[in-house]
């Protein structure tokens, strides 16, 4: 029997067509992971001017015809008040000096702090979510979540635990179009992150999880609890 030539099966030029494809993803991957390597490492000296959140809302903005205005200011740690950086961990990782990047009893658990119908943090450290803040941005799926697990533990090793919670608080979107915690300062309360009090400190780390739904002012349930924490944590 004969093989119709009309009818006949393509499959070998689909193999090679998949197999190129394939190997130009598997290409494009390993050239950002590099990428997002050297990153890190320079991060470890100088200030990232953007973020791929930055990015990303300034892209959503011009796509949606809306007006746009970023604040972005970063300054050292030491310019920071440390009890807005205890509020964040608190808030945020409170096994931030412990943990090599993942929780991973935060994970199991993070559906255990309730607040006003939400969570108090998810499961992701500050080191996860400085990684997604500089090269994923808010968007979720497996392929992201893989190389984020990848790029921790690189964080971890080339930062330090000081530069990661400095780039972190500083990066970090606090509003729409206010990233960092000079920015978020000056932009609810007037003042500048090393004079911010206590307890608007914990008000700015409650509104972390969700910071273009959330303001300061409504957040006494949750900065009660993050004080709380602080206290059982020493500070």
């Amino acid at each position: 029997m004969t093989e119709n030539p009309e009818t006949a099966p393509e499959t070998p030029h689909r193999k090679v067509t998949f197999r190129f494809i394939v190997r130009w993803i598997l290409i494009g991957a390993a050239l950002f992971w590099s990428l997002a390597v050297l990153m890190l490492v320079a991060a470890r000296w100088i200030d990232p001017p953007t973020t791929a959140v930055h990015m990303e809302r300034r892209l959503q903005a011009w796509m949606h015809h809306r007006p746009y205005h970023e604040r972005y200011e970063f300054v050292p740690l030491s310019q920071i008040s440390p009890d807005f950086q205890h509020a964040v961990i608190a808030a945020e990782d409170a096994r931030f000096y412990q943990h090599h990047g993942f929780d991973w009893g935060a994970m199991e658990i993070a559906a255990e702090d309730d607040m006003e119908g939400g969570r108090l943090r998810g499961g992701s450290t500050i080191t996860q979510q400085l990684v997604k803040n500089l090269f994923f941005g808010t968007g979720r799926s497996i392929l992201r979540k893989g190389a984020e697990f990848t790029l921790v533990p690189v964080a971890e090793l080339v930062l330090g635990k000081r530069r990661i919670l400095e780039l972190y608080l500083n990066v970090v979107e606090w509003g729409p179009g206010v990233y960092g915690a000079e920015s978020a300062c000056r932009y609810y309360y007037r003042t500048s992150a090393r004079n911010i009090g206590r307890e608007e400190a914990a008000r700015l780390a409650a509104i972390l999880p969700s910071p273009l739904r959330r303001r300061p002012e409504r957040m006494n349930h949750y900065s009660e609890l993050i004080q709380e924490r602080m206290r059982r944590m020493g500070w």
